[in-house]
């Protein structure tokens, strides 16, 4: 099966399609929460069968479907089946699969689940490609009968879970144009541009100024930058994106270097579920607690890609200007090492304390 059949089937579940997924004798027919429909759903449960609600570990344990120790020692993304109650109609279900709304609505249950057995494998893969697709990681599911497991509707892409559990954008890129690229602070800079081979997101490599002017001997600096639109573009004053952008480039034209912009929006978890987790921020939560609620791991991004970035630049020791150590421990894991850790801290302000304090006190940051 081709990347671009599994590009498919995100852009299938995007549009609100039903996708099958198989692992073996095994298959799950999928809907995405967030945009299914009355057709749709009729579509789904035509066999009669009503229709599960797929979440994961973290968003059973906000339901209170598992504990929050339970949900702990899981690992990140595991599938949990919740069974639909009569009265659990889309309303019912958008309201389960959305936290949004947890603290206008508390009493959403009861939430009977059921073991997923042999099923366990095609849901996970179905949560994966969700969450690929930057979509809530809820979906109504219904298994297919094993006789039908490869017969899908004409129009309807059948994927193989294990395929969708091993799909891995970092060995797909290719760098597909080069420029130069004046940016402020940094007029001698040139841009690389990145494509993925799945279908995914480009990304860029801004090399800038001429290494030289660092120390005699010294690997290039490099930042890893994930954008950030609200801050990057916006000015948004909840995050440090923006004035750490900025700041990257001021410092790395000091002496050259590279800066890789990723396009992994909100830790990787896409710009609306971002703003999804914004509403939860003002309700108190931090950014951790939100990603959480939301069904996600509290940073889902990939950090391969940026190795195999700088491994199609002929980069392969780094100083890292960053105070995340698990950017350093990802890059080195994807065969780029990492001579040093260079601190990088700018873009404190009122309004992204809590979001700062989070960085530092659950996430490892050295502010």
């Amino acid at each position: 099966m081709s990347d671009l059949w599994l590009a498919r089937g995100v852009d299938d579940l995007r549009r609100g399609e039903i996708v099958r997924l198989v692992d073996g004798l095994i298959a799950l027919d999928i809907l995405a929460v967030e945009l299914a429909t009355a057709e749709s759903l009729n579509r789904l449960e035509q066999g009669g069968a009503t229709a599960d609600l797929l979440v994961t570990a973290e968003r059973a344990a906000t339901l209170k479907i598992m504990n929050q120790k339970a949900a702990a020692d899981a690992a990140s993304g595991e599938p949990v089946a919740i069974t639909r109650m009569p009265w659990h109609d889309l309303a019912a279900t958008m309201a389960t699969a959305d936290p949004q709304n947890d603290l206008d609505t508390p009493l959403k249950g009861p939430f009977p689940s059921r073991s997923l057995g042999a099923q366990h494998r095609a849901a996970l893969a179905a949560l994966t490609l969700a969450k690929r697709a930057a979509l809530l990681p809820a979906l109504l599911s219904v298994a297919a009968m094993p006789a039908h497991v490869r017969r899908a509707d004409a129009d309807q892409i059948v994927l193989e879970a294990a395929e969708v559990l091993a799909w891995r954008r970092a060995g797909k890129l290719q760098i597909v144009a080069r420029a130069r690229l004046p940016v402020e602070g940094a007029p001698d800079s040139r841009v690389v541009a990145f494509r993925s081979g799945d279908g995914g997101p480009e990304h860029l490599a801004l090399m800038i100024g001429r290494p030289g002017a660092a120390p005699a001997g010294a690997p290039p600096l490099v930042r890893l930058h994930s954008a950030c639109l609200t801050g990057d573009a916006l000015g948004s004053l909840k995050c440090d994106c923006g004035p750490q952008l900025h700041a990257a480039v001021a410092r790395i034209a000091e002496e050259g270097g590279v800066l890789l912009y990723l396009q992994q929006e909100g830790r990787g978890i896409g710009l609306m579920n971002k703003l999804r987790a914004y509403a939860l921020q003002d309700q108190g939560f931090d950014t951790v607690d939100a990603n959480l609620r939301l069904g996600y791991a509290e940073d889902e991004r990939d950090f391969e890609l940026a190795a195999a970035m700088l491994n199609l630049l002929n980069i392969n020791e780094i100083r890292l200007l960053s105070n995340n150590p698990a950017k350093a421990q990802a890059l080195q894991q994807g065969g780029v090492q990492v001579a040093e850790l260079v601190a990088h801290r700018f873009g404190a302000n009122p309004h992204n304390a809590q979001y700062l304090a989070t960085k530092r006190d659950r996430q490892g940051h050295r502010l």
